[in-house]
């Protein structure tokens, strides 16, 4: 069984596309920056602010659900560490079946490509960039910079281990 600090967390990994830290060490009021969720350079890797726009009605809830359990602090409770809560984490995610919750920052950047670009991504059964035509590669491009930024890698090769070629 998810406790009140999980579930919240891995929700926030599906709907962001969070890491697991960040998830993890969020601050879900101060995250909310209205039609952003803003991650602060102390909770993401590489310690580089990074904005995820809050686009649909299902992040929008997901947010304002861990926005009333965290209050004012994060996703660890109060008595607890990161690492005592990220030891929590693994611990329930193992007992409930849960395994390699990276997946979840894959279906985020495959869906939010699918919105960008109104197709499916290549590792979603999309036609590989290859078979594209110069408008619509112009458009996997755009999406693959924005999706890198959201994600913060910075970088559109890293897209292809979640979106394909």
């Amino acid at each position: 069984m998810l406790n009140g600090h999980t579930r919240p967390s891995l929700l926030l990994q599906a709907a962001f596309g969070l890491r697991r830290e960040e998830s993890i060490k969020i601050k879900p009021g101060w995250a909310d920056g209205g039609n952003i969720l803003r991650l602060q350079d102390s909770w993401v890797k590489g310690g580089k602010y990074r904005e995820v726009p809050i686009a649909t009605m299902q992040q929008r809830a997901v947010l304002d659900a861990a926005k009333v359990l965290a209050g004012k602090g994060s996703l660890i409770p109060a008595q607890l560490r990161y690492r005592a809560q990220l030891n929590r984490f693994r611990a329930q995610c193992d007992k409930a079946g849960i395994h390699g919750v990276h997946g979840l920052r894959h279906e985020y950047a495959q869906r939010r490509y699918a919105e960008l670009t109104g197709r499916p991504s290549p590792a979603s059964g999309g036609a590989p960039s290859r078979q594209l035509d110069a408008s619509q590669k112009l458009a996997d491009q755009a999406a693959r910079l924005k999706i890198s930024t959201e994600m913060g890698h910075g970088r559109e090769q890293v897209t292809s281990i979640y979106l394909g070629r």
